[in-house]
Parts: C-alpha cells; structure tokens; sequence
C-alpha cells in the first residue's frame, strides 16, 4: 500500500505541469537545508565550550532557555511546514482504506526535515555532554525528551491548522513571558528549568514527553481521520458573506468595482487575512535596523533596507500574489468585457494606498531621530512609484493558484519561484539601497534619500506608460496563467 503511495506522489511530481520549477525549487532546498545543518550543527559542537566561556554552566544554561526553542519550533512550523499533502481527494474514490491515507500522509510529516534537522543540534550537543563526564542514561533520557517534543509539536500542527489565533495568543504570550524575564519581571524558566534539568538528573520524568508525543499523534489521527470526507471534512465552508457596499470606493471610477472586491476578498478568506496580519509584522521589522540591535545591520545602506521594508510589508506580502488571488474566478474574468488596464489599476491602487497608510503608521520611528522617519517615507515613496509596478510585472509570471480557505503559505508557494521572479525581485531592494548608496558615499545621506525620492517619483511621472508595458506582458502570459489556474497539483 505504502508502495502504491510513494509511486503516485513520485508520478506527480515528475508529469507536474511545473516540473522545471519544482525541480529547481527542490536544489535550492537542498542548498538552504545543507546551511540549515550547518548552522545547528556548529550550535551542538560549539555552544557549550561557548557557554562555558561565558562563565555559565552549560547544560543548566540550555535547560532554561529551551522551553523558548520548543515553542519557537512550533510557531515557525506553523508559518511554513506543509500539511500532509496527499491527493486525497481521488484516492477517496478507490479501495484504499482511509485509515491507510492517514498514516501515509501524517508518515510523511515524520520524515520530514522540520523534525530531523534538529538531530545535527541535539546529538552533537549530547555526545558533548557524554565527553564532559556526564551521566550517559541521564543523556539519553533528556535526548529522548527533546526528540518527543519536537515530533509532538510536528502532529500539534496538524490539528492547528484551522487555529491561527491560538497559535499567535501562544507567541504573543511567550513573547510577553520573553521580555518579562529580560526586565526582570518574571522569569518562566524558573519554573521550567527544574523540569528539562530533572529529566537529566532523574530520567523517570521522560515519560512525560512520551506520553505527550503518544497523546498528540493519537489525536492528529482522529483529527485527520474524522475530516476526511468528501460531503463533510474536505469540503469547502460556506456562510452567508456580508462586506458592505464599500460606497466611498466610488471616486475611484472603473477601478471601483475591483478594489471593492480586492477588500472584499481580504476580509472574507483565511489567507488573505493572514497575509495581511503578516503584512502588519513588517512594520516592526525596522527596530532591528534603527535600535542598533544587531551589529550586523549598522552600515548606511541597510537603514534605506529597513525602511523599504517596514512600508512595504502589504505591497511585498499581498502584491506578491496579484492575480493570484483571483485565481478561482480568473478563467470567468478572461470571458467578459473587462480592460486590463482597470484591473491592474486598481491592484495599483490598493497596494499605494496600503503603502501611504503604513508610512503612517511608522511616523513613532521618529523617536530613533529624524533621518530614520527621512528614510522611511523616501522608502514608501519608492514603494509606491517603482516596487508597486515591479510587483505587478512579476505577477505576471507567478501561476500560482491560491485556496483562500487556506492559511498556509503566507509567505509563498513553490510555484511562485522562477527565474523571472527571482530578476524581477531584485530591484525591489537592491535598487534603493543602491541609489542611497551612491548618494551617502558621494555627497552625503541628504543625497542618498533625494536619489531615491526622485525615481520614485519618476515611477509615477511615467505610470501610464509603464501599465501598457505591463499590460503587453500580461496578454502574452494570459494563456499560460489560465492553464496554470486549472492545475490542482
């Protein structure tokens, strides 16, 4: 059975429409995966001679933060891991048994490289810790611990799907207990660290982890066991929808019609108010860059960076993806008597308004000095004359159909990812800093923030010829994105 499973996903990788795609999607996931090893596997070798060091005892010192590393591992899995991802729905249709999907599919979230990158952390640490004297059976009861947390956060997510809220309240709270212990509040760990260093010191409290990684893959079971169903778990919810008339889009002419159903879409689907929640985060990227919180970002071109970033969140994150998100009704779109021009317009429209009202929204930046607040709306000035357009064009070639009841993938699909993509992405970052560069390094930084004020205003002096360039693109890759639109693999 299990057989018969892996040669289907393997047929549909290989006669995906997408092949070239996935494949060089799946080197460059090698690449990162190969870093990712390396960069945890350098942490288990080196970080406890690191802490020792430091004067810290090492063992005790992980004990306490690892209660963070565990729940850090679960909200980040959630953002990005994949679901079980079988073609369920035709198998349904053949005499497999159900019980048989579900182990194949929650099998292969076992395997995955979310649960065993931690192994290139956890065993070099622990052969450390065995070279340093310590207890060999206390070693293995702790290693054995950290493993059954780690895979009982693997079967949470599969039951957390449908529960973005919970898991934000889990990190909002760990985020509060996390600044806290840093003023020194209340520290958590004082609660949590007798329990991780108990599992070294007497071994028997192991069961507890056990018995928790038993319990959530029991119910991860039952929950993808009781939803799979064609007339019950695995079809579409549907409610009555209500979004207002949205009168005062009107001013907006021909565009009106689109950007009511743009906001219409953002506040009646899953992924759509995920992505926007995402986009919200941005705003807060800057405080790495403006609070010389990482050493590493204090050169002069990063702070323009920051600054595209933190104004850019929407345009980056819901841009990314246009048409996409009209990919369920893009086909019926192509049939009526609608200009592209409009249509384009008004995404136009939705991603610069969004753009001005977070410039806004980061004016509190002023307390770092009045250069940052100068960098963050020259930012939002190039973000609306140039990375709107850009955003757009790249539209053009991203073929991903999106499911709107879906929260994953906020951040990006497979399919997004092409060579023309990753060119078009460029500029987006490199350009402003570029130009800022040239300025600061010449003149001064008042030149820098003028170069990049002034293509951002040549970006809208020249708007109307660059839609017709935009829109030749879209009419030649029309085809092509309705074929993509009707893949489901």
């Amino acid at each position: 059975m299990v057989k018969q499973f892996v040669s289907l996903e393997w047929k549909a990788f290989f006669r995906s429409p997408a092949f070239g795609t996935n494949l060089a999607l799946k080197i460059l996931m090698v690449f990162g995966a190969l870093m990712m090893v390396l960069y945890l596997g350098g942490a288990g070798v080196g970080l406890y001679f690191i802490l020792e060091k430091a004067d810290l005892e090492p063992f005790s010192t992980v004990n306490t933060f690892v209660i963070y590393y565990i729940v850090g591992d679960l909200i980040i899995r959630y953002m990005g891991q994949k679901m079980p991802v079988v073609n369920i729905k035709p198998l349904l249709l053949l005499p497999f048994k159900k019980t048989k999907i579900v182990k194949f599919a929650l099998g292969k979230t076992v395997l995955a490289f979310w649960n065993w990158m931690h192994a290139f952390f956890f065993i070099p640490f622990s052969i450390v810790l065995l070279a340093k004297g310590f207890s060999p059976l206390g070693v293995i009861a702790w290693h054995v611990a950290m493993f059954c947390f780690i895979y009982a956060n693997n079967f949470i997510n599969v039951f957390l799907n449908d529960k973005l809220w919970l898991v934000l309240s889990v990190g909002a709270l760990f985020a509060a207990l996390g600044f806290a212990q840093y003023y020194g509040y209340f520290d958590i760990t004082a609660f949590t660290q007798p329990f991780f260093q108990g599992l070294y010191e007497y071994m028997w409290p192991v069961i507890f982890p056990i018995a928790l990684l038993v319990t959530v893959a029991t119910v991860a079971f039952k929950y993808f066991l009781a939803r799979l169903y064609l007339d019950a778990g695995l079809a579409k919810k549907v409610s009555e929808a209500s979004g207002g008339d949205l009168g005062w889009l009107d001013r907006f002419g021909k565009q009106s019609t689109f950007l009511k159903n743009d906001i219409r879409l953002i506040m009646r689907n899953k992924r759509s108010k995920t992505t926007v929640f995402m986009s919200v985060m941005f705003l807060f990227y800057g405080l790495l860059f403006f609070t010389g919180a990482v050493e590493v970002y204090d050169g002069p071109f990063w702070k323009m960076f920051a600054a595209v970033f933190v104004s850019g969140g929407f345009l980056f994150s819901f841009g990314q993806f246009v048409p996409s998100w009209d990919s369920a009704y893009y086909p019926l779109m192509m049939t009526q008597n609608i200009a592209y021009k409009d249509y384009l317009k008004s995404k136009w429209l939705l991603l610069v308004i969004a753009t001005f009202f977070s410039a806004i929204l980061c004016i509190p930046y002023i307390y770092f000095g009045w250069d940052v607040l100068i960098a963050v709306l020259v930012g939002a000035i190039f973000n609306m004359g140039i990375n709107a357009h850009l955003v757009l064009l790249g539209g053009a070639y991203i073929k991903t159909p999106i499911d709107l009841q879906s929260g994953k993938k906020a951040f990006g699909d497979k399919s997004s990812f092409n060579l023309k993509t990753l060119l078009v992405s460029l500029p987006k970052m490199l350009g402003p800093m570029a130009l800022y560069a040239i300025g600061h390094f010449t003149v001064g930084p008042t030149l820098g923030y003028a170069l990049v004020a002034i293509v951002g205003l040549i970006g809208f002096a020249f708007r109307d010829k660059v839609f017709d360039q935009i829109i030749k693109i879209y009419k030649t890759e029309k085809y092509k994105t309705l074929a993509a639109y009707k893949q489901t693999k």
